[in-house]
């Protein structure tokens, strides 16, 4: 028995009725001592059951904790409000949406004494329907502790700054009170980004390590992976905010190549599912990715579009402009206000 719960969960949720039961009853089956768990459910703003639902679990969460937003405030607003709420010696996430196996989180506790590390990072399984994958974390060293910082490259391989799954992993109280588990307001999507990139390049050793998985529920309607209006423009204002983390830092010359490649890639994604966006979102999606693109050293946009399949080339091309060199590289401030216009 500990003076105050062990573990804490931040389990944000918006409109979440039709699976928010499966992720409650799932950290149900965490701990023998349910009292080492605290679970922070943040109601943003919902207009269907979920408040509801969650109430109904006070009898079998010991230490349930509800905070309620009568509006959304966004999903990284609602993980910085149920992160502040908490008082477990150990943090992590769950999506309302998602679920996790019987044991997880003692796991990794048990992983973070053993490897004297501050946070472990895990596979996860993604579950469609009946399918389900077993999806790895980039990572190829398991079970030791690692420099975070090694794990951002080589810049031409998928690393662990490709992996920014806040709830694929537990993490140290310790890392709230210095900022690292921070996430910036007001990003709707693309949220996981900076903070990732921030726990890489800031973060203390940490660890990869199997453990009972973690449930990622894909093809939810009411997901923003699926809506395709002005909110998925953020990931140009997330992007923004983890380019000037970086150039903050004393070895950025390492890094940004592998950074402005991840930007070139999710741009094209972006790109590729245009058809899918709002009427007048895609005008807007062409002015965030050109602001973004301007702001970084032009000769590694260009390198690591030309990397890519020539779609990949043109769509740089045209972003950038012929007239490129000529003009003046877009701060913070102004790819933020063009975000904000979207």
């Amino acid at each position: 028995m500990t003076d105050g719960p062990l573990i804490s969960v931040i389990v944000p949720a918006k409109d979440a009725s039709d699976y928010v039961a499966d992720a409650l009853t799932s950290l149900g089956r965490q701990v023998d001592e349910p009292r080492e768990l605290q679970v922070v459910v943040v109601d943003d703003g919902s207009t269907d059951g979920t408040g509801d639902i969650v109430d109904s679990f006070r009898d079998r969460l010991a230490d349930l904790v509800v905070l309620r937003n009568d509006r959304p405030h966004g999903l990284a607003a609602a993980r910085n409000q149920g992160a502040d709420a908490a008082a477990g010696r150990w943090l992590t996430f769950l999506d309302a949406d998602d679920w996790m196996a019987p044991r997880r989180l003692p796991a990794l506790v048990a992983a973070c004494r053993r490897l004297g590390c501050a946070w472990v990072r895990t596979d996860h399984t993604t579950v469609n329907g009946r399918h389900r994958v077993r999806r790895q974390a980039p990572e190829g060293l398991r079970g030791v502790a690692l420099d975070p910082r090694d794990s951002i490259v080589p810049a031409a391989e998928i690393t662990m700054v490709d992996y920014p799954y806040a709830w694929a992993g537990i993490f140290d109280r310790a890392l709230k009170t210095d900022g690292l588990l921070d996430f910036v307001d007001g990003l709707h999507t693309a949220e996981d980004r900076p903070w990732i990139w921030n726990l890489h390049l800031n973060g203390p050793r940490y660890a990869v390590v199997d453990a009972p998985s973690i449930c990622y529920r894909r093809g939810v309607s009411t997901s923003l992976t699926q809506v395709y209006d002005s909110r998925q423009l953020d990931f140009a204002r997330a992007f923004g905010v983890a380019r000037d983390v970086l150039m903050d830092d004393a070895e950025s010359a390492r890094f940004l190549p592998k950074l402005v490649r991840t930007i070139v890639a999710v741009t094209m994604h972006h790109y590729r599912n245009s058809s899918r966006m709002a009427p007048g979102v895609y005008a807007d999606f062409l002015a965030v990715s050109s602001a973004l693109l301007k702001s970084l050293p032009v000769d590694l946009v260009v390198r690591q579009a030309a990397s890519g399949p020539p779609e990949r080339t043109a769509l740089v091309d045209g972003l950038l402009g012929p007239d490129w060199a000529a003009l003046p590289v877009p701060t913070l401030d102004d790819l933020e206000a063009t975000g904000s216009a979207a």
